[in-house]
């Protein structure tokens, strides 16, 4: 019954919109304990993961009686099919690709809720109990993913399929359905290390584990100050980080147009960077809403496009960026904004000077005033 049932999924997935299918056991991933343990002693998270660490290992802590995990994958497309109009006096930055189109977790959720819904249908007379989950989950998406046969994990720690490359969003299934598991993948990165030789500030560790700290996606998406040494490295990326799979050879070709909600929008993801310093909620809403890249909010964005600007020696961004300094109610953007002034102004002049001078006497956030007297000397 199981076997027959595993070949329906498999053909309805298809039509559902799921690009890979695959099926694992339930069993502990306990050969994870000890990176994850030894990451988290080094400082090497993100915060962002999943705090329980049993729950992050045992399928059973949050799933009753748990038999199988179904992995999906999609495809998301690596170029732009409409490009960005050039206009050297309007600066564009950036979204790395995963955050192209409507935000994953709801292009993944409907398609696991319709292959929920086909199974039921299928066989309405059992009681089969699921529980889906995307990134925000307990599980390790490329963990089950590369169990369940739908790829391997690279030494950039992202699972890497025969197909699509990198290039995949990923979401599992528990269930209590006792599938027949597929067969995992092994590395097959051999001897190459081109991630980790381009990766910026060398945070790949070259075994798929990640020093997240130093993970330039990471860093966009912090809500403090972003260190300086990272502040070059982002280029006029104000949204998450490619290169290690832009450089990967098992991505070189690959770009998939198999979902139109995916398809990015010019203006979504590569905005013009001095209207977003300006921008309300509102307007931020309705022209980055829809993106994954939105969901911590505006103040990160407008602060790596600030960092932006100053990479690419906007300097036409100089009046702006002194109106920040001036009026902006946030620390974070205005210490940014000086920085940013310092990168652009070749020096200060005697106006420039005599601006910041006056700052001083009306700044009240310690870190900003540092950071001015830091300009001024």
């Amino acid at each position: 019954m199981y076997n027959d049932l595993k070949r329906k999924i498999i053909a309805a997935s298809d039509e559902i919109g799921i690009d890979q299918i695959g099926f694992t056991d339930a069993a502990p991933f306990a050969e994870m304990k000890e990176s994850l343990l030894a990451q988290k002693a080094a400082g090497h998270t993100s915060g962002f993961e999943h705090q329980v660490m049993a729950e992050r290992l045992y399928p059973e802590k949050i799933f009753d009686q748990p038999k199988s995990i179904i992995a999906i994958a999609l495809a998301y497309p690596s170029r732009m099919q409409e490009k960005a109009p050039r206009d050297r006096t309007k600066r564009r930055g950036s979204f790395a690709r995963a955050s192209w189109g409507e935000d994953y977790h709801f292009v993944l959720r409907d398609r696991m809720t319709k292959l929920v819904d086909f199974i039921n249908a299928t066989v309405p007379e059992e009681n089969f109990t699921f529980k889906p989950m995307v990134d925000t989950g307990e599980l390790s998406d490329v963990a089950v993913a590369q169990r369940a046969g739908l790829g391997f994990i690279g030494r950039n720690g992202l699972l890497i399929t025969e197909k699509f490359g990198s290039f995949v969003y990923l979401g599992e299934i528990i269930t209590n359905i006792p599938f027949e598991p597929d067969t995992p993948v092994e590395n097959q990165c051999g001897t190459c290390t081109r991630c980790v030789d381009y990766c910026p500030p060398q945070a790949l560790m070259g075994d798929g584990r990640l020093n997240a700290q130093r993970c330039l996606s990471y860093q966009t998406q912090t809500k403090g100050v972003m260190p300086e040494e990272f502040r070059s490295e982002i280029r006029s990326v104000i949204y998450g980080c490619d290169i290690c799979q832009l450089v990967c050879p098992f991505n070189r070709g690959k770009d998939f147009h198999l979902h139109e909600e995916m398809e990015p929008r010019v203006d979504e993801v590569t905005p013009i960077l001095q209207p977003m310093l300006t921008i309300s909620n509102r307007e931020f809403k309705e022209q980055f809403g829809r993106l994954a890249g939105s969901w911590r909010g505006k103040k990160p964005l407008q602060r790596n496009a600030i960092i932006a600007l100053a990479n690419m020696k906007d300097r036409s961004a100089l009046p702006l960026l002194l109106q920040l300094i001036e009026e902006d109610p946030r620390p974070v953007i205005r210490l940014t904004a000086v920085w940013a002034v310092g990168q652009l102004s070749r020096g200060l002049n005697d106006e420039l000077h005599r601006f910041f001078k006056e700052r001083l006497l009306n700044e009240t956030d310690v870190d900003v005033r540092a950071e001015i007297n830091k300009l001024l000397e």
